[in-house]
C-alpha cells in the first residue's frame, strides 16, 4: 500500500500475480497498481470510461475534474463505470521509485527501471482485465494522459470504442524534450540530489521546485500570463516583488510537498519516448490507424 497522506482513502490496490515485462526487457515483480472507481460495471461489461492522468496527477480524478462528475455529466456514475489508475512510475500508490524493490526490500530510488508510455498502458490493461472489463467506452486524458489514450487506441484497437485527447500530439517534440531536460538538470543541480540517492530528510526540493516553475511557464501562453498577471506587484516584498514570481514559487512549493524527484525524472523521461510511430512505421500512416471516434 502507501502511507502518503495525499492518497485518497478510497484508493484500491491490485498486485500483479505474474512478472511484468517492460519494453526495455526488464522484468518487474509484485507490481502494484493504485486505482479508483466510480459507478458499477454493467452486465455487458462495456460501460467503462478510463481516465488517464497527467505528469504530476493521480487517481483522484474527482478532485481535479470535479465539474465533469455527476448525473448527466461527462462522467456519470449512474450509467458508467469510471476508472482512473495511478500510472506505473508515479508516487501515488502504484509501483514507482518510492516503492520497495522486492529483490532487496529497499526503495528503488534512482535504480527504478526506465519506462515508456506503452509500459503504462500495458499495466493499465492488466488491471482492466483483472476487473473483467470487456469493452472500454472511452479513454480520455490530457498531456501525458493523452499520450496514454493514443497508445490505448493503437495497442488495443478492438477494445477501445472512443478516445478523447487534450493538449497532446502524436509524438513528443524536440521543444518538449528540451524543456523536460532543462527541468531534469535543475533537479540534478540541487546538491541534495546525490545521483538520485537522497534521503527523506534531505530531498532535492529546490531543484524540484525550479523544475515545476519551468513547467508552469510552458503550460500557459504569453497572452495568458499577461492577462492574469501583467506586471502586477505585491506590496512589501523584496525577493518576490511581482505576482508572477510569487505564483511560480507557490506552484513550486506545492509540488515539493506532494511529489518525488526521482518520480519526476522517471515520468519526464517516459514522456520523451512518446512517438506513436516508434517501431510501427511512417508517422502519418500510423496516425491514420487511429479510427476511434471522440
Amino acid at each position: 500500500m502507501t502511507d502518503r497522506p495525499f492518497v485518497s482513502p478510497h484508493t484500491q490496490y491490485y498486485t500483479l500475480t505474474e512478472p511484468f515485462c517492460l519494453e526495455s526487457g526488464v522484468v518487474m515483480l509484485d507490481v502494484q497498481i493504485a486505482y479508483r472507481t466510480w459507478g458499477q460495471l454493467n452486465a455487458k461489461r462495456d460501460n467503462t470510461i478510463l481516465i488517464c492522468h497527467a505528469l504530476t496527477g493521480g487517481a483522484d480524478v474527482d478532485e481535479w475534474w470535479t465539474p465533469l462528475f455527476g448525473s448527466g455529466q461527462a462522467f456519470d456514475p449512474e450509467t458508467d463505470f469510471i476508472l482512473c489508475s495511478n500510472v506505473l512510475g508515479s508516487c501515488y500508490g502504484t509501483t514507482a521509485p518510492t516503492s520497495l524493490d522486492p529483490n532487496n526490500g529497499k526503495p528503488y530510488g534512482a535504480d527504478f527501471p526506465s519506462i515508456t508510455i506503452r509500459d503504462m498502458v500495458q499495466l493499465q490493461a492488466a488491471l482492466l482485465k483483472a476487473l473483467s472489463v470487456d469493452r472500454i467506452k472511452l479513454v480520455i486524458g490530457g498531456s501525458m494522459g493523452g499520450m496514454q489514450a493514443l497508445e490505448w487506441a493503437l495497442l488495443y484497437p478492438h477494445w477501445v470504442e472512443a478516445i478523447a485527447l487534450i493538449a497532446v500530439s502524436g509524438k513528443h517534440s524536440a521543444w518538449c524534450i528540451g524543456i523536460s531536460e532543462a527541468q531534469r538538470q535543475a533537479i540534478y543541480a540541487d546538491p541534495h540530489w546525490q545521483g538520485g540517492r537522497y534521503t527523506p530528510e534531505r530531498k532535492p526540493n529546490a531543484g524540484l521546485a525550479a523544475a515545476r516553475m519551468m513547467a508552469m511557464i510552458a503550460y500557459r501562453s504569453w497572452a495568458s500570463f499577461e492577462a492574469k498577471f501583467s506586471r502586477q506587484q505585491q506590496a512589501h516584498t523584496y525577493d518576490r516583488p511581482y505576482e508572477m514570481v510569487h505564483y511560480l514559487h507557490y506552484q513550486g512549493q506545492k509540488l515539493v510537498e506532494r511529489f518525488d524527484a526521482n518520480t519526476y525524472i522517471t515520468l519526464t523521461h517516459a514522456m520523451d519516448t512518446h512517438d506513436v510511430a516508434r517501431d510501427r512505421g511512417e508517422y502519418t500512416a500510423v496516425l491514420g490507424q487511429v479510427h476511434q471516434g471522440g
